[in-house]
């Protein structure tokens, strides 16, 4: 795309210090996994690290900003903490079990803290996120390509791979009736691999420092459902956290908060409890200014070329006074 091309020449001429550079008082770095294995319910939909990428973000992020925990970002945002330098807040989504084989001893190790946004729905291993399932359809059809006709009655274009990746959270269904044509059996797999954290872990990660939050019950995209829908799923996931002493301060959106009304805010902020929420649009600001936007850190590259990339783009959008999300 020209935008990209535009943006990565502009990124060249960033400064090397981008703590001088950086547009914001903070930088909010998103992950979902971090691991050394093809894991196939998301080696088609997230472009995760490796743990020598993942540690090479950390040490870059680590020059030029100062690591905060919850506490410290609830304090900062509310003017009541000064740190040394700009801060960052590092933040995990989906509640994969990475983040306690994996993630936390790289973090135990460095001295860095992070907040995990789960979802309950899938919490002890009860079910599987509707894209991981077309994840490891995916990669069941590339490695029993013959198996393509069973799937025809299904979806309707001959690109089935394409078209399974673009299955939405409304038609999920679909996916299960993919599953049993393929064979493929979702309970065993997760029986068998484990892929999201179970509750004993978030109140082993809770006792170790780390936090556990909302991340909406089953990660529906936002600005597909009702107001009254964004809310119930909302709060229904802040009812889990209660119940099981989790934190009930935040809330983390799922895929993205593009399109949520000012309505779905105003409505949630009646909780005096919460503190903030969070999108992932990159470096922006908000009309609504306890949403906060997380940059995402999946993309191919590593810290250093998305840093560069975004700071470029807040500046070029800057210039026609688009680095704000405007909520209606």
């Amino acid at each position: 795309m020209l935008k990209d091309k535009i943006i990565q020449f502009f990124s060249q001429f960033e400064n090397e210090n981008i703590e001088n550079s950086f547009p914001l008082n903070y930088c909010l770095p998103v992950y979902h996994c971090v691991s050394d294995e093809n894991l196939p319910h998301l080696n088609q939909i997230i472009n995760y690290k490796n743990v020598k990428q993942f540690e090479g973000d950390l040490d870059y992020l680590s020059k030029y900003f100062q690591f905060v925990n919850w506490d410290e970002f609830k304090d900062f945002i509310n003017g009541n903490f000064k740190p040394k330098k700009k801060i960052a807040f590092l933040s995990f989504d989906d509640g994969l079990s990475e983040f306690y084989n994996i993630i936390v001893p790289i973090l135990e190790r460095k001295g860095i803290y992070a907040i995990n946004f789960i979802n309950p729905a899938f919490i002890d291993n009860k079910d599987l996120m509707f894209r991981s399932k077309a994840s490891l359809i995916v990669n069941k059809i590339k490695s029993q390509p013959t198996k393509n006709s069973e799937i025809s009655e299904i979806i309707s274009s001959e690109n089935h791979i394409e078209e399974i990746l673009k299955i939405k959270y409304e038609n999920s269904e679909k996916l299960n009736q993919i599953a049993e044509k393929l064979d493929i059996s979702f309970d065993s797999f997760l029986q068998e691999q484990n892929p999201y954290l179970d509750l004993n872990q978030l109140k082993k990660l809770t006792n170790k420092g780390f936090g556990i939050s909302a991340h909406s019950w089953d990660h529906p995209l936002y600005h597909n459902l009702s107001l009254n829908q964004q809310l119930e799923t909302t709060q229904k996931t802040l009812d889990y956290l209660k119940e099981n002493n989790l934190l009930t301060d935040s809330f983390a959106f799922p895929f993205t908060d593009f399109g949520v009304g000012k309505d779905f805010f105003e409505e949630l902020f009646k909780n005096e409890n919460l503190s903030c929420t969070f999108g992932s649009a990159g470096i922006k600001t908000d009309s609504f200014e306890r949403n906060y936007q997380r940059i995402p850190m999946e993309t191919g590259e590593n810290a250093e070329s998305i840093l560069k990339k975004e700071i470029s783009y807040y500046k070029m959008k800057r210039f026609i006074n688009k680095n704000k999300i405007v909520r209606k």
